[in-house]
């Protein structure tokens, strides 16, 4: 790493943090499970019968880690529902990590922020879903000031308007202000996943590098040891020192991107077609309502200012819904020459900012389906802007101006992050990130430095449980509780770890595949997997013979069967 071209950075401050490749823990995750290792022996002191053998000095706890799979809202109550009985039979505490994927991390972001007060959590729950709406204000809200960032994609669009009114939460907080109870011991140790999209789409075999993880203190690759700050994820990096610092996201943000699998492009832009037509309704509503007052019948200036004014934006809009249904339909030429048109009319004298917009339209109509879609929604917000100043220059400082410029400019707002929403689904951009890893010297993958912005989307799409997270030798994990909620095939987790492990040499427990479809066929409520080494796994399927029927029902009894490496067999 060159000083000298370190000290010409944009921003550049000697005292930057660098970002650290450290195989391992991390220094505060090291000393916030051993914390909870004093909490662990405590918890395992009142389970056990043989109290004696946890008083032993060299004792060490036993390191224990709870899984949920992904599955959207279901997932997500139903990891809840797991925690809250876990805490109430004492077992809760016997546990070092807490790791979800998709809408467990959901359950987790709200056991966080709500230290782990499951009574609090469930009266909390119970309100949110007895209101029959959302705040949608509030969401767009959001979703208008995401709208501004450099770094904007679908995954903001996702977090502030899907994922939240599916989990009618709007989590202003962010994801370091857990440390408090992490810290003491107080909690297990939580990791959220991710994974690292461009990179899993470029691997045919299910890869390590793609993973992703955030916990309380740090954001980054387990598989390289390289982390920053969760303080600073989403800051700008190069050359492994921070160049440009960015806000910390919200809980909210991240939840969109860590539950992002269920996202549907119809869905997205039907929502941006109802939202135009929304923001037409109103523009429509501010123009009779002006035409009602006294000074649209005493000024023919003021009359026609508010009459063209309207009659330009309502065509902005209509070109903007013809875009959103096909960037390339042969209407929006002749949208784009209507505007060319009603601007040329409401020109006032040799004003150069309708002479821009005159030119910018002249040249998109002419080369319109040779753009790219990108640079088709930037001409469009730079249009609607473009028109704004011009109405600034009106010269009209009346009350009627006053008053639809102030409308005007939350409709320029909404329309603007609706476009750029747009944009973002014609590319299908998701999780646009700074790479702070980007031009680090100590990477020797390429692919892992070269880019200047990640793509970070929901871990399920690779597996749908955390298990390369907390099968990190470092952590030493003896023993898996795994909560699988999908609906799927209960042990296609199970299946896809098994393979990632063989493929990096991580001990699991073998698996043959003849058995997994007879499980398959009639799962019970636990499995217990053993193998010669590496971590046992109890896999716990939400859609059993006991939950669903198709078999004897045991209420006070859970079945159970075990699979070792060696037999195979039934307990």
């Amino acid at each position: 790493m060159n000083p000298e071209n370190l000290s010409k950075l944009p921003l550049f401050n000697k005292n930057s943090f660098v970002v650290s490749i450290i195989p391992g823990l991390q220094k505060e995750e090291q000393e916030a499970v051993e914390k909870r290792g004093c909490q662990v022996l405590t918890a395992l002191k009142k389970l056990s019968k043989d109290n004696e053998a946890w008083n032993l000095p060299k004792a060490q706890p036993p390191v224990i880690a709870v899984l949920g799979s992904g599955g959207g809202l279901r997932a997500h109550i139903a990891c809840l529902g797991v925690l809250s009985e876990l805490k109430t039979l004492g077992l809760l505490d016997a546990v070092t990590y807490l790791s979800g994927v998709s809408g467990s991390t959901w359950a987790l972001s709200s056991f966080y922020t709500k230290d782990g007060n499951t009574e609090d959590i469930e009266a909390e729950l119970k309100h949110r879903f007895d209101q029959k709406e959302w705040d949608f204000k509030h969401s767009l809200e959001k979703t208008v000031e995401a709208g501004k960032l450099e770094n904007y994609s679908l995954t903001d669009f996702w977090a502030y308007i899907v994922v939240s009114k599916q989990t009618r939460e709007l989590q202003d907080s962010c994801l370091s202000s857990m440390t408090k109870h992490v810290e003491e011991g107080t909690l297990p140790y939580p990791i959220f996943a991710a994974i690292d999209d461009d990179l899993h789409r470029d691997h045919k075999e299910k890869a390590q590098n793609p993973w992703f993880e955030f916990t309380p203190h740090h954001a980054g690759y387990p598989a390289l040891g390289a982390y920053i700050p969760i303080a600073h994820f989403g800051s700008k990096f190069m050359e492994g020192r921070l160049v440009r610092p960015e806000p910390e996201r919200d809980l909210s943000f991240l939840k969109g991107l860590w539950g992002s699998a269920l996202a549907s492009l119809e869905e997205i832009k039907n929502f941006i077609l109802d939202q135009l037509l929304s923001l037409k309704e109103k523009l429509n509503m501010t123009h009779l309502h002006l035409k009602g007052e006294r000074f649209y019948h005493e000024s023919t200036e003021v009359a026609g200012w508010i009459d063209s004014t309207g009659t330009i934006v309502e065509e902005l809009l209509d070109l903007a819904m013809t875009y959103i249904k096909d960037p390339n339909a042969p209407g929006i030429l002749e949208k784009l020459q209507v505007l060319q048109q009603k601007l040329e009319a409401g020109r006032r004298g040799d004003d150069e900012v309708s002479e821009t917009a005159l030119r910018w339209l002249a040249e998109m109509a002419q080369d319109w389906n040779n753009v790219s879609p990108e640079d088709q929604g930037k001409f469009l917000e730079q249009l609607v802007q473009c028109f704004m100043k011009l109405e600034e220059h009106s010269g009209l400082s009346s009350y009627p101006r006053l008053f639809f410029k102030d409308v005007m400019s939350e409709i320029l707002d909404t329309f603007k992050v609706l476009i750029k929403t747009g944009v973002c689904c014609f590319k299908w951009e998701w999780g646009t990130i700074y790479n702070f890893l980007y031009k680090h010297g100590d990477i020797e993958e390429k692919e892992m430095s070269n880019r200047e912005l990640l793509h970070l989307v929901d871990a399920g799409f690779a597996i749908n449980s955390p298990y390369p997270l907390v099968l990190l030798p470092a952590r030493n994990v003896q023993l898996i509780l795994s909560f699988d909620f999908s609906a799927g095939d209960p042990f296609e987790t199970i299946r896809s770890t098994a393979k990632y492990c063989h493929d990096h040499k991580i001990p699991f427990p073998l698996l043959e595949e003849a058995k997994l479809k007879e499980w398959s066929a009639a799962p019970k409520s636990c499995y217990i997997l053993k193998g010669e080494k590496g971590p046992v796994v109890m896999h716990f399927p939400l859609f059993n013979i006991d939950t669903c029927g198709a078999a004897p029902r045991f209420p006070n009894h859970v079945q159970c069967s075990t699979l070792s490496a060696k037999n195979n067999g039934n307990c």
